[in-house]
């Protein structure tokens, strides 16, 4: 399951990761919004390497969009294997994604918390992340699916429905898909 995910979770989330930001270009040409250059400062500052002034390299910056989003397309992945799957799933991954972010800039001094933020750039930034999270979890559902029923949809039908008496699927059987 976890080379299944490694590949899947890094396709699912370049997908992600390129609809956010074509959603973004979008909504900037819109808003007039400027870039984020956030992204490369914090990378600049986890990896040591020296903060530019000003404008931050564009390389850097999407070194750091692109990696985190194929970092956690992985844990995507892995939530479609186990069949947490659908928008119920992908919105529980927004707020990881949100919340991902938010540890990285403001552990490195480069983000404050959202509570600061003008209720706009919330709602933008919000927005964005739960668009990289749908098609993230569009993707690696719809790559998941390919392989049938995985082991807690073999489980649940033992039974229908929620039942007590319904132990565990047997070792060798919830395993191999």
């Amino acid at each position: 399951m976890i080379k299944r995910a490694l590949w899947q979770g890094r396709s699912s989330a370049t997908a992600g990761g390129v609809v956010m930001t074509l959603g973004e270009k979008l909504e900037q040409a819109v808003t007039e919004r400027p870039d984020s250059r956030a992204p490369a400062r914090v990378l600049q500052r986890l990896t040591g390497v020296p903060e530019h002034p000003g404008k931050q390299p564009l390389p850097v910056n999407w070194a750091m969009h692109f990696g985190q989003a194929a970092l956690l397309g992985v844990l995507r992945s892995v939530m479609a294997q186990a069949e947490l799957c659908g928008p119920a799933a992908s919105a529980k991954f927004t707020v990881v994604r949100l919340t991902n972010d938010q540890i990285l800039g403001n552990a490195t001094g480069v983000g404050a918390p959202p509570r600061t933020w003008p209720r706009r750039e919330r709602v933008v930034g919000v927005l964005h992340k739960a668009v990289y999270a749908l098609t993230t979890g569009a993707v690696a559902d719809a790559l998941a699916a390919r392989r049938g029923p995985g082991p807690g949809q073999r489980h649940a039908a033992l039974r229908v429905g929620r039942r007590l008496g319904v132990g565990p699927l047997p070792h060798g059987a919830a395993h191999g898909r």
